[in-house]
């Protein structure tokens, strides 16, 4: 797996309807009613803020690279499609199979830290050596693990015993997951962890495929301990108290609330202060994250289905596109629909 297949997996998944800067945006996690949309619609979540302090100089050296190495054709206008080669390469180089960034970036930190703090105490509480420091300093992270040593009721040895039979366990679940990764950077009795560019060197890797791998089996790890919560007792208190994406933005939060009291679009507008077009954003926000939000008192069903048509016919998601072919439909109302049922037909 590397970075490249990830770029020329989205430059794939865009088909030439959003320029590369729509990907860097992608990657750093950006919340803006743009990305979200093309998250859900290109069907590109799993890659959201994957990278979220990328910056964008080592971006466009990504993507000279593998336009140097003659994997993807330039369309113009920033925008590029895979060539033969670049289909090739995917094909021969998938991209991570447990990358999740859309559903586990708010964990993968917290999980990590509660982990290699874990690994750190229980290996020198077995050796019973106290003088050690702790490496995190987050203060909720230590209160979490005081809290997990005071309900146990495992002696230490056992504890010890435990942790390492999971952590085997789990990452046996998956033969094509190199342990090593993850475990290097474990710091535990007179052991030091090595940084992720020490591994990255180990390993042969630059530091961005290295990541691609480490955040790959952290989210691996996460959705085994999610589904066998049962067999992993003692890891999956690394998950408590932890809450999934909120995926609205807080302004459309703001908007939402309004709405469910039943004020108007119009109202929302001069009591938020905000231009129509924003608001108008929000409700794409809903239409994407909402199963239960409906989008009839904007478009009606018949007005619905001519935008999927199109869309469908024309295999195209650029609101330009199926605005030209249907000249009674806004912008907006393309927007909507796109995001409430346009990702459904195209997967």
């Amino acid at each position: 797996m590397s970075i490249e297949s990830i770029l020329l997996y989205c430059l794939k998944q865009l088909n030439g309807e959003r320029t590369i800067f729509s990907i860097y945006h992608l990657l750093n996690g950006k919340k803006s009613s743009q990305t979200i949309q093309d998250a859900h619609l290109y069907s590109l979540k799993r890659f959201f803020r994957i990278f979220e302090h990328l910056p964008r100089e080592a971006f466009e050296g990504m993507i000279r690279k593998i336009s140097e190495k003659n994997l993807v054709s330039d369309c113009g206008d920033q925008r590029f499609l895979p060539s033969h080669a670049g289909e090739v390469f995917l094909n021969n180089n998938p991209t991570p199979s447990y990358l999740n960034g859309w559903k586990y970036h708010p964990q993968s930190i917290p999980f990590w830290e509660r982990l290699s703090l874990l690994v750190q105490v229980t290996s020198n509480l077995v050796y019973q050596e106290q003088r050690y420091v702790p490496i995190h300093k987050n203060k909720q992270i230590h209160i979490w693990l005081k809290s997990v040593l005071k309900e146990s009721n495992q002696t230490r040895a056992e504890m010890g015993k435990n942790l390492l039979s999971e952590m085997i366990n789990c990452l046996e679940k998956d033969k094509k997951i190199d342990p090593s990764v993850l475990v290097f950077r474990l710091t535990g009795y007179q052991r030091i962890g090595l940084t992720s560019m020490q591994i990255a060197k180990n390993l042969n890797l630059d530091v961005f495929n290295y990541q691609v791998e480490f955040l790959n089996i952290l989210h691996f790890l996460i959705q085994t301990i999610e589904m066998n919560t049962n067999r992993f007792p003692l890891l999956s208190t690394l998950l408590s108290e932890f809450q999934h994406n909120n995926s609205l933005t807080q302004s459309a939060r703001k908007t939402w609330e309004l709405l469910k009291q039943g004020i108007s679009i119009d109202e929302i507008v001069n009591i938020r202060q905000l231009k129509l077009s924003t608001i108008e954003d929000h409700l794409v926000e809903f239409a994407l994250n909402m199963n239960d939000f409906l989008i009839e008192d904007y478009v009606d069903l018949d007005m619905q289905t001519k935008i999927l048509d199109i869309s469908r016919e024309a295999k195209t998601r650029q609101l330009k596109i199926i605005r030209n072919c249907i000249k009674t439909a806004t912008y907006f109302q393309i927007r909507l629909v796109l995001a409430k049922h346009g990702e459904s037909q195209w997967n």
